[in-house]
């Protein structure tokens, strides 16, 4: 169920980041750039959770100025998502294993702040302007960051189980 307070946001936030951070610590060196079946590695994954927290500020951002906001991005619809990620896949390459897991660091603690600095009403009050729905910047927030450690968490424990 999605948190309904700044309250149970944050500590899902932390919650389901420390998961995700321990999976992160302990996953054998020789997975974490090892490609699925999809063509996709644990590091395409961790590079991909840093860029949605990103992606989210964007939106808030650009509808708080009242700017016309793209979802999920500008030139992609969301029934075009598997595109839009292998394009980002393709502009992380240069990515390595340490540099994703810092760089989600930084979004990470980007999103706590951000987090922290609205209140309640801010979070829960009203559907996030320029988010095309009646989801909540909170609900907006939790899926960019802690639905997206989850997901990130599971894909990482079965990457383990079939290595």
């Amino acid at each position: 169920m999605a948190a309904s307070t700044k309250q149970d946001l944050l500590a899902l936030t932390g919650m389901e980041y420390r998961k995700l951070r321990n999976m992160l610590d302990t996953l054998p060196e020789k997975l974490r750039l090892a490609a699925d079946d999809d063509g996709v590695s644990p590091k395409d994954i961790v590079g991909h959770r840093a860029h949605w927290i990103e992606l989210f500020h964007g939106w808030y951002l650009g509808g708080q100025a009242g700017n016309p906001v793209d979802f999920p991005a500008s030139g992609y619809k969301w029934n075009e998502l598997k595109r839009y990620n292998a394009d980002l896949r393709q502009r992380q390459s240069g990515l390595n294993w340490d540099d994703a897991v810092a760089l989600l660091e930084v979004r990470h603690g980007e999103l706590l702040e951000f987090l922290q600095s609205l209140s309640q009403e801010e979070l829960y009050g009203a559907p996030m302007k320029g988010g095309k729905n009646a989801w909540t910047t909170g609900r907006w927030a939790e899926a960019a960051g802690p639905s997206h450690y989850r997901s990130a968490a599971k894909y990482l424990r079965q990457r383990l189980k079939t290595s």
